[in-house]
Parts: structure tokens; sequence; C-alpha cells
């Protein structure tokens, strides 16, 4: 079992997370975890720093805890080469400290950026998967000649590659994705607080993919982000929740929203159902016991996204009351 943090990188700015990070490695998390994101939920209060720059300056105020991307999109405003070519770079400054988690994308974030036509869920999916082939292979041969239907390459060699293997895990939210981080990754991230049949749908669809590929089911590491939001004051565990109130949004409300402010605004007027994502408590008894279920559906890498404006206070408090009590009963 190991336990990380979420850095918030929609909610805080660059600087607040790295000093948070420190503080993450110091009370005895294994992760730090960042998203790569062009633009926020919010417009309002919102950040959207670059995960790769962000990762450079977490790696080096750091010693122990392992840090990576939960997710970078490596699709659309990213060419797979640069983000090879920047991952290589960070294995090579910090080897056995970096992974690389990728997903399909949100339009909030590539849309903008580019102004591309926002791809269907098929295409995402089919230059994701072409996206980890041309990567790990930048990785491990030199004058990469690729011809891919979405990627090309031409005479690429990376030329800083880290000796240490970078791990790529795959992100999910429906079994059809599941079945490629079973398939291609080393590991599988999905978020917590939906259905319990989602999540065996999900772990069931990781081990077809993995049988399918030849590959041992159990050699697939599984993270799950989940959301929680613990303090001593139950007002203060509620009414964090408030800022990330989109996501409680359906996926039909929010679909095609590509505009913070709308997104704000659509949060906004579902602010009531905010704290739904959330496991709210001020009892860590508590908490154990409603993280325990995603253990028993065998997830092993346990990240932890506070909600609450005073990440440090959460970390002090949640290192000092929930951690012991996870690492007593999981280990």
């Amino acid at each position: 079992m190991r336990y990380g943090w979420k850095a918030s990188a929609e909610q805080f700015g660059p600087r607040e997370l790295v000093t948070w990070t420190v503080q993450a490695e110091q009370h005895g998390f294994d992760i730090a975890a960042i998203s790569d994101h062009f633009q926020p939920w919010r417009h309002t209060t919102g950040h959207a720093p670059n995960a790769l720059v962000w990762l450079g300056a977490a790696g080096q105020a750091t010693e122990r805890i392992e840090l990576g991307t939960s997710v970078l999109t490596p699709t659309l405003r990213y060419h797979p080469s640069i983000i090879a070519q920047a991952f290589g770079t960070l294995g090579d400054l910090f080897p056995g400290r970096v992974f690389l988690g990728v997903g399909t994308g949100e339009s909030l974030n590539e849309t903008p950026a580019t102004g591309a036509a926002w791809p269907s869920g098929k295409e995402r999916r089919l230059r994701l998967e072409e996206a980890i082939e041309l990567i790990r292979r930048l990785w491990t041969e030199e004058r990469v000649d690729f011809a891919g239907d979405y990627y090309r390459t031409q005479h690429a060699t990376i030329y800083d590659r880290p000796e240490t293997p970078v791990p790529v895990y795959v992100a999910a939210s429906g079994p059809l994705a599941a079945k490629l981080a079973g398939r291609t990754g080393e590991g599988f991230i999905c978020t917590s607080g939906k259905g319990a049949d989602l999540y065996h749908q999900l772990t069931d669809a990781v081990a077809e993919g993995a049988t399918a590929a030849g590959r041992d089911p159990g050699d697939v590491r599984h993270m799950i982000e989940i959301k929680v939001s613990y303090d001593t004051e139950h007002e203060t565990a509620l009414r964090g929740c408030d800022w990330w109130a989109a996501l409680a949004l359906t996926p039909d409300e929010k679909s095609g929203t590509e505009d913070p402010l709308e997104m704000e605004r659509l949060a906004d007027a579902a602010i009531d159902r905010a704290h739904t994502r959330f496991i709210v408590s001020t009892d860590p008894d508590e908490v154990v016991e409603k993280i325990a279920p995603y253990v028993e559906l065998g997830f092993t890498e346990l990240v932890f996204h506070a909600p609450g404006s005073d990440q440090g206070r959460f970390l002090e408090l949640f290192s000092r009351d929930v951690l012991p009590r996870l690492r007593a009963r999981f280990g």
C-alpha cells in the first residue's frame, strides 16, 4: 500500500503546491500527483500551472516522494514526442521517482488552447493508445521513424532518457479505457465517489485487457484518487467542498463546456451537491471505513484529494489521525 496527496493545480498556484509537496513528504506521504490543466474548473480564484515545469521544481525541492501526473493528455495540446522528451528528462533527474499518468482529456483543456475540434471518445482512445506506443519507442529506441494514424516522427531521438523506466498509468472512467489500461499501462487510475458497480466494471475491464494482451493482471498497479475532506471541525470540512462543486455535475450537465466562466456558473448552481463527491468527516475511523471498499477492490495506491483552502492543515491532521489507522489496517 502507498498513500499520496493530490496537488490541486486547479485551485492553487505553483509555489504553494511545491511548499505543500515538501510538507507531504515530511508527513510521510509516498506520492504527490498533479493534474495538467490548461484551464481550471473556475475562472475566479482558479489556477492552471504547467505540470511539466512544476514537476521539475517539486522534484528538486524534495528527496523521496514519487511525483507524477494524474493526469496529462499527450494527444492534442502536446505531441507525444514532446511528452517523451519531458518525462525522459524528469526520469533522468529523479530516477525511480517519476510516473506519467495519461488520459483522453477534456475539451475544457484542449479546445481553447488549440482551436481544434473536440474528437469523439473513440478517436481520443485511439490517439492515446498510439501516443503511448510512440512515447515508449522514443524511450527505448534511437532514430525513431513512426507513421501512425495520428502522429509521425522522422529520425527522432530522445537523447536524455531515464535509466529507470518511467511507468505509464492510464486513466479510465469507463470499461473501454480501462481495457486500454490493462493492455498498455504499468498502472491504472480512476477517481472515487461514484457507484460501486462502476468500480467493479473498471477493475474487471483492466484485468480483461491485461489478459488479452498476454500480461499478468496483477502486474498492473491500481491507483485511485480518493476525494476526502477531513477536519476536526465539521463545517470546515463541509464548506471546503464548495470550490469543487463542478465535480458533482453530471456528464450531461457539463458536456461540451469549454469556458471556465460557464463551468463556474454551472458549479455554483450545484453548490448544494458539492460535498456528494467527497468523504466528509471529522471521525478518522469513519474515513478509514469509507476508504476500505476501494482497498477491497484491489487499489493499492491511494491518492487523497482534499478540497479545503488550507492544505497544510489537511496534511497535518490527516497524517496525524488517518494515515496511522490506514497503515495499521492495510499495511
